[in-house]
C-alpha cells in the first residue's frame, strides 16, 4: 500500500510545477541516500545527455514529494570515458570515497559487464540501466545485478515477426563489433533460422564503434547481393552508413530491419536522409498518447523546453525503479535490495514493468514502427509498444543459460 501511494504521489509530481534541483556530489551525510551512477558520457553524448536530464527529473520529483524512507536522494555521476577500467576505477572510488549506498547506469555492454562483475566481487546492488548484453542478466548474471533496459534478445525478438514476414533468403549483416553488436546478431540468426530454415546470411560487417568507413561497409554488402538487411548500427555510424548507402542506392528496394534507428537520438540527425521503409525499435514520443506518458512528457518539457529522447527515458525509469526498491527494501542494505526487486514493479511512462525473478531483468519493452519522413524530419509511423515479457525466452531456457547462485 505505502509503496503504491508514493507512485500515485510521484506521478501528481510529474505533471505539477517544478522546482530546480541538481543531480549533487556534496559531502557524505547520514540524512542524503547516495546513488552512485558511472556513464560513457564523452563517448555517446547524443544518449547520454537526454539520459542525464531524465535523472535530473526523477531525483526532483523524489525530492519533491519527500523523499526516501525520510531522507532526501542524491545523485553522484561519474565518466568512464568508454572505457572498463575507467569504470572500475570510478566504481571503486564511489564506495570508499564517496559512500555512495548503490550503484546504476553503464551504456556499453562491456563496461556493463565489468560493473557487474565489480559489484558481484564487492556484494553492492547494482541496477544496469541500459546495456543491452543478455550476457548481465543470463550466462554472466549474478544476485547483485539487474538490469531496466529490454535486451539484445529482446529487442531482436521484437524485429523477427516482420523480419519473418518478408521472406527473404539471402540476409546481409552489419553491427558495431563488441558484446552489444556480436550478441544482437547471434539472436538474430537463432530466431530467424528457427522460423525460416533455409535462410541465408550471406555477408557481414563488423565495425570498429564510431570509427566505420562507411563507403567500404556498404559496398561489401552490395558486392554479396543480399535480399535483405538486419542492421544494428546506432549513433554516428548510422548515420555515415545510412549516407553512404543512399549515395550508392543500396537501400533502393532492399527491406531492412533495424535495432534503436528509431530512436530520437539516432533519427534526428538524419534528417531528410531518413531511410523510408525501414522496421525498426525506436521511441516515437510524439505518437505516444497513454496517462503515464502524458505526464512523464508534460513534465519533461515544462523543465527542460525540450522533447525526451529514448534515454530520457532510461535514465528516468532507472532512478525510479531503485526509488520504489529502496522504499518497498525500507533501507539501502544490499540483501533487502535483492530481496525487494524480487518481482518489484515500477511504474514507468511505458506502463508498469516487473523485474524478473528468475533472471533480475525488467519487463520494459519498446516500440516498433517504419520510418518515414515528414516536414524533413525521421518519424516512426504504425507504431505499436511490445511488452518485454512478451518477448522473452522459456523459463527453462533461462534456467540453462544463467549460473546456479
Amino acid at each position: 500500500m505505502m509503496m503504491k501511494a508514493f507512485s500515485r504521489k510521484i506521478w501528481q509530481w510529474g505533471v505539477a510545477p517544478l522546482l530546480a534541483v541538481s543531480v549533487s556530489v556534496t559531502a557524505y551525510a547520514q540524512d542524503v541516500i547516495r546513488i552512485g551512477e558511472i556513464n560513457s558520457y564523452k563517448t555517446i553524448p547524443a544518449f547520454l545527455e537526454p539520459y542525464k536530464k531524465g535523472i535530473d527529473l526523477a531525483v526532483e520529483q523524489i525530492n519533491q514529494a519527500g523523499g526516501l524512507n525520510g531522507k532526501k536522494v542524491e545523485v553522484l555521476i561519474r565518466d568512464d570515458a568508454g572505457n572498463q577500467g575507467n569504470a572500475i576505477r570510478e566504481a571503486q572510488q564511489l564506495l570508499t570515497r564517496d559512500r555512495v549506498d548503490v550503484l546504476t547506469g553503464s551504456f556499453l555492454s562491456n563496461i556493463g559487464l565489468a560493473l557487474a562483475d565489480f559489484a558481484k566481487q564487492k556484494k553492492v546492488f547494482f541496477l544496469a540501466g541500459e546495456p543491452l548484453t543478455d550476457k548481465i542478466v543470463w550466462e554472466n548474471g549474478n544476485r547483485y545485478t539487474y538490469r531496466l533496459r529490454d535486451s539484445t534478445y529482446m529487442k531482436v525478438a521484437m524485429l523477427i515477426p516482420e523480419a519473418v514476414k518478408m521472406n527473404k533468403k539471402r540476409w546481409a549483416l552489419v553491427y558495431p563489433n563488441y558484446e552489444y553488436g556480436q550478441s544482437a546478431i547471434e539472436s538474430f540468426k537463432k530466431l530467424l533460422k528457427a522460423q525460416q530454415p533455409d535462410v541465408e546470411f550471406v555477408a557481414e560487417q563488423a565495425v570498429t564503434l564510431n570509427k566505420i568507413d562507411a563507403g567500404n561497409v556498404v559496398q561489401a554488402l552490395a558486392d554479396a547481393k543480399p535480399d535483405a538487411l538486419f542492421n544494428v548500427l546506432f549513433s554516428t555510424d548510422l548515420t555515415k552508413f545510412v549516407r553512404a548507402g543512399k549515395t550508392r542506392q543500396f537501400f533502393d528496394n532492399l527491406p531492412v530491419v533495424s535495432l534503436l534507428t528509431g530512436e530520437p537520438e539516432y533519427l534526428d540527425p538524419l534528417g531528410e536522409d531518413t531511410p523510408k521503409g525501414w522496421f525498426v525499435t525506436g521511441y516515437p514520443w510524439y505518437a505516444i498518447d497513454t496517462p503515464e506518458h502524458n505526464a512523464f512528457l508534460k513534465a519533461y518539457q515544462d523543465k527542460f523546453n525540450d522533447y525526451p529522447r529514448a534515454g530520457s527515458i532510461v535514465g528516468y525509469a532507472m532512478i525510479m525503479s531503485l526509488a520504489e526498491g529502496i522504499k518497498a527494501a525500507g533501507s539501502t542494505d544490499t540483501e533487502a535490495l535483492i530481496k525487494a526487486f524480487k518481482g518489484l514493479k515500477v511504474p514507468t511512462p511505458f506502463g508498469e514493468i516487473e523485474y524478473r525473478d528468475i533472471d533480475n531483468q525488467s519487463t520494459m519493452g519498446a516500440y516498433v514502427g517504419r520510418l518515414d519522413v515528414r516536414d524533413g524530419k525521421g518519424i516512426m509511423t504504425d507504431i505499436r509498444y511490445v511488452d518485454g515479457k512478451d518477448v522473452q525466452p522459456s523459463d527453462a531456457e533461462v534456467k540453462k543459460l544463467r549460473p546456479a547462485e
